[in-house]
């Protein structure tokens, strides 16, 4: 029979309490996640900064670097519509707004540069029928990019008073931003269209 001194317990009996006291302390002061392995850590870890250049043509060499890499992020950030990386004409709601009219809808003006192209072909044929056919196409062509103009400068008013009737642009040039923009071919476009072919704007 094994005596007991009072106030004193067994080793085996105070060990399951532990056990179970344990997870619960853990749980209560501990960070609810297990503790990564160092290598784990030192791999999250930013990498140590490169050395200094040592010489002019480096150093000349490493400034060119980082400004191309800020041209091309800022480029592609243009190219996607960002507004604080566009040119001053481009910026605001107003403007993109005459972004969006143009790119939704089917411009003569898209039309230009192909019409052009084929026209300068056709008057250097040594042949007068079609010489004559070409400034007779160019003509009329030319008549169509007028009249799609003035449709589409109207189209420009009556959205920009409908959005943004207190705005301080002035529709002129507003219309010819519109214009302007109707003449390129639409994958050429900057910034790049974000609105498809037929979208109500």
């Amino acid at each position: 029979m094994k005596l007991r001194l009072p106030g004193r317990r067994d080793r085996a009996e105070a060990a399951p309490e532990a056990t179970e006291a344990a997870p619960s302390l853990v749980k209560a002061g501990g960070k609810g996640r297990p503790t990564p392995k160092r290598h784990e850590a030192q791999g999250r870890r930013p990498g140590p900064p490169p050395p200094p250049p040592t010489t002019r043509k480096e150093a000349y060499k490493r400034m060119r670097e980082q400004q191309a890499a800020q041209r091309g992020s800022a480029r592609s950030a243009a190219v996607r519509g960002d507004d604080s990386y566009l040119p001053a004409r481009d910026r605001g709601p107003v403007r993109k707004l005459v972004r969006d009219v143009v790119d939704a809808r089917r411009n003569a003006g898209s039309w230009f540069l192909v019409v052009a192209a084929l026209v300068l072909v056709g008057y250097f044929i040594p042949n007068p029928a079609v010489q004559s056919y070409t400034v007779f196409i160019w003509f009329l062509f030319f008549l169509v990019i007028i009249a799609d103009s003035f449709v589409l400068g109207r189209r420009i008013k009556r959205k920009v008073l409908e959005r943004f009737p207190n705005q301080d642009h002035r529709m002129r040039g507003l219309v010819w931003y519109g214009v302007s923009r109707a003449t390129m071919i639409r994958r050429w476009r900057f910034p790049k269209p974000e609105v498809a072919l037929g979208a109500e704007v």
